[in-house]
């Protein structure tokens, strides 16, 4: 429950949107997400090891496909990229419901954060390289997909910084504000989500939930960090009062 006192806080501030990253902010999913995304180049291509080259950290699920067909010399096409997409999805929906909780893990400060923000007035939406059906899928599971009513997805384009831009604008769209009116927030757990919020001239608070250190995520350029969301500060940073 979130108290008068902190839904008081960053009343000042300009109409806010609040975009969340999911994987490695909200939650991490005991590697749901790249077991479906293996299983859907097995079921494919043949070859589940398409991506064991890279890490997905950061990138959109089109961006991850079409990395991975590429390494394995295959045609790119948008028709090959949805096909993929499609046997990833069949994929998760399976392996998230299987995942034992104990690998599937609510991040801590997470549910206070979004009270906090939506208790503030805040667009609160999410920010994710999740396409928006996986995004659903995974964050079902935890019972967070009610709360986020809007956000920018992977199927909205395969560059972070520009889906970024198309959540930003839908929560401006549910302010009836400009965006260049709205202060904009991308809470995430990568130096990507921070070159993100920077391209956008957003702010950012990058948290060490998803396996960045600290320092990486301050050289980075981020605009606050923290080791969770329930860290001192974090919540203030995030509501406009520090």
């Amino acid at each position: 429950m979130v108290r008068a006192r902190d839904a008081a806080i960053g009343s000042d501030v300009k109409p806010t949107i609040s975009l969340f990253d999911i994987d490695g902010t909200i939650l991490s999913t005991g590697g749901a997400g790249r077991r479906s995304m293996e299983r859907a180049f097995e079921k494919n291509y043949g070859r589940a090891d398409a991506c064991h080259s890279f890490s997905f950290a950061g990138m959109t699920d089109k961006s991850i496909a079409r990395q991975g067909i590429s390494l394995l010399g295959r045609e790119v096409t948008d028709a090959s990229v949805q096909a993929l997409l499609d046997s990833y999805l069949e994929a998760l929906a399976e392996e998230v419901h299987r995942e034992q909780k104990a690998k599937y893990v609510l991040h801590d400060g997470v549910v206070a954060a979004i009270e906090a923000c939506r208790a503030a007035g805040h667009a609160v939406g999410l920010g994710t390289g999740n396409i928006e059906a996986g995004a659903k899928l995974k964050l079902a599971k935890v019972n967070l997909h009610a709360h986020f009513t809007f956000g920018g997805f992977g199927d909205d384009h395969e560059l972070r910084p520009e889906l970024i831009r198309i959540g930003a604008e839908r929560g401006a769209t549910i302010l009836k504000v400009a965006l260049s009116e709205a202060r904009v927030v991308i809470i995430g757990d990568t130096p990507k989500d921070v070159h993100a919020a920077q391209a956008i001239g957003a702010e950012s608070i990058a948290v060490t939930t998803g396996g960045f250190t600290l320092e990486q995520l301050r050289t980075s350029g981020a605009t606050h960090a923290f080791e969770n969301l329930a860290a001192d500060g974090a919540l203030a940073a995030l509501l406009g009062n520090r």
